[in-house]
């Protein structure tokens, strides 16, 4: 294309007045917030003696645990989606062919390396059957590198350990209303099937 081509609508770039090319709406909206954080109450927690409560603990990311399923088994099915879509690479997953009828493939080995992690929830995100959650435990400490690795049998005491304080979130959710409208399909209605 050419600059003198037809087919080109050039676009001006508007006219900013004193205050937009003051900044002064942004400068006022940061003070504000600023002042907000300065004066406001504030929340002081003597820990150790004192535990912090998360202001809501189900959204919370902290230690990461491994479910169990009706059964008791690991829920994890080894799809390798949560290492996958682990953006510090922390997870570390050796997959081996299930002894139950139920699934293909269960985890051998299932770590995850504490120190590494980022806590931003991309593993819960990205496991399709809720195999993996953050707990709100955030009080994570250890005395090596080695002890802040964890393996499958230390992620599942996890678990064990915050079961009740914290249900599963598909339990959390639970199943859908008998009211409740069927889940809308992402494909158009050319390609539903009948």
């Amino acid at each position: 294309m050419k600059p003198d081509d037809q087919d080109i609508q050039w676009v001006q770039e508007p006219e900013l007045g004193l205050t937009g090319k003051a900044y002064l709406p942004l400068l006022t909206d940061g003070m504000t917030t600023t002042l907000r954080h300065l004066f406001g109450r504030k929340l002081t927690v003597q820990s150790p003696e004192e535990r912090h409560v998360p202001p809501d603990p189900l959204i919370y990311r902290g230690v990461h645990r491994l479910n169990r399923d009706e059964q008791g088994r690991v829920k994890c099915v080894a799809c390798f989606l949560c290492a996958t879509a682990c953006p510090a690479h922390c997870i570390d997953i050796v997959g081996a062919e299930s002894p139950w009828p139920d699934r293909e493939k269960y985890p051998e080995s299932f770590t995850i390396d504490e120190l590494r992690c980022i806590f931003c929830g991309m593993c819960e995100e990205a496991c399709p059957v809720d195999a993996i959650e953050l707990t709100s435990l955030y009080d994570l400490s250890g005395k090596s590198r080695e002890e802040m690795i964890f393996d499958k049998e230390k992620l599942l005491s996890v678990y064990d350990a915050t079961k009740d304080a914290e249900p599963m979130r598909s339990a959390r959710v639970g199943p859908p209303s008998a009211g409740a409208p069927a889940p809308r399909s992402s494909r158009p209605p050319s390609e539903e099937s009948p």
